[in-house]
């Protein structure tokens, strides 16, 4: 498939590039550091642009076949008002549906969405102090993807690791087995990249968990 992936360049986008390119994908990768990326392959094309940018969203998506979005604030960016996603989903949506591409990908969070009431009596606090503002415009983000009558797939990981891709995780879609817990990167990404090609969880949004 030709894939686009938003926010490439790092984190699980960066795992879901190079795994993707691994299965044989063709992958278009966007990020602003695009040109920064270390990777090479013939079927790589790295693509710097703006996901807040509806010009370069557009002309990345022609020729499309799906979507992965991945993106990301950094640490200090979480204690003042978070609208990366949100907006960045709103250019992504209508640039999608002027090009006809109906297949997308979307890394959330658990704790974003209908799953925040699943976050232990505990936890509701912190994560409320430290991710709040972030995980409010995820839900936002949310949302709008189930609203867009595209053919969507949101992804939940719980905390993020580094590591070798394991194989070892757990896909959670019913609400009552909901829960927190540990996850690599590498293995969000393989889901994701075993999506592209599958319809089990369309129109559904799993929690991933070790």
């Amino acid at each position: 498939m030709r894939v686009l992936i938003i926010g490439a360049s790092q984190g699980i986008g960066l795992e879901a590039t190079r795994q993707a390119l691994a299965a044989g994908h063709q992958v278009r990768a966007l990020s602003r550091s695009a040109s920064r990326m270390t990777l090479s392959d013939p079927r790589l094309e790295k693509v710097a642009g703006d996901a807040l940018r509806q010009q370069d969203v557009q002309s990345a998506l022609v020729g499309v076949d799906a979507v992965i979005q991945c993106l990301g604030v950094g640490f200090g960016d979480l204690f003042s008002p978070v609208t990366l996603f949100s907006e960045a989903t709103r250019v992504l949506l209508a640039a999608m549906a002027a090009q006809g591409v109906k297949r997308l990908l979307c890394v959330t969070g658990f704790g974003a969405g209908d799953s925040r009431a699943s976050i232990h009596c505990l936890q509701r606090v912190p994560f409320q102090l430290a991710f709040g503002r972030a995980y409010g415009d995820k839900s936002i983000q949310e949302r709008l993807i189930k609203d867009s009558g595209l053919d969507w797939t949101i992804v939940r990981p719980g905390v993020l690791m580094n590591g070798q891709v394991t194989g070892r995780y757990q896909v959670l879609v019913e609400p009552t087995a909901w829960r927190n817990g540990l996850i690599a990167r590498a293995d969000v990404a393989e889901f994701l990249v075993a999506q592209l090609a599958e319809s089990t969880y369309v129109h559904q949004s799993p929690v991933l968990v070790n």
